[in-house]
């Protein structure tokens, strides 16, 4: 699956105005190898949180769903070979503006909440991956708070 998605997004030109397709695909892959290990980290992987994944990167990349279904089994196999999540994040630094990185960490609070609750590991990893994006703790919790408050989440589940 690896090839068809390196074949389909390679390097886009820097001719369009669009910034999403000016990414190159790995940035997409890292981005939902995010998204699924913030989904595996209580030790419970539902369809709901495999459904918001793939409803997250297909509204917030603006791709089809086949794509979007290719860029998680590419990010799924990518996570597998590698357990560190520096790489990762790494690749996210040096491609994407502070800004990018702040909707990549609102991205990884809504997988989350998506069973409407936070869980000792997934707050963990959040701050971690937090970290690792050079984002401050404030930038963490006033993002936490927005999504929260979209997703109508009430205080008595964190």
């Amino acid at each position: 699956m690896i090839p068809f998605v390196k074949k389909f997004f390679g390097k886009m030109t820097n001719n369009t105005s669009d910034v999403s397709e000016e990414l190159p695909h790995d940035i997409r892959i890292a981005t939902c190898a995010l998204l699924l290990e913030m989904s595996q980290i209580d030790g419970e992987f539902s369809e709901s949180e495999r459904e918001s994944i793939l409803s997250t990167i297909t509204k917030d990349y603006h791709l089809d769903n086949k794509y979007a279904t290719a860029i998680l089994e590419a990010a799924d196999e990518e996570l597998k070979e590698n357990l560190d999540l520096w790489q990762f994040t790494n690749l996210i630094n040096r491609n994407y503006t502070h800004e990018e990185k702040i909707k990549i960490i609102e991205m990884v609070w809504r997988i989350a909440y998506t069973d409407g609750r936070l869980d000792k590991h997934e707050d963990s990893l959040v701050h971690k991956l937090a970290d690792l994006l050079h984002l401050t703790h404030q930038q963490l919790i006033d993002t936490k708070m927005r999504v929260r408050e979209i997703m109508g989440i009430t205080s008595g589940n964190r």
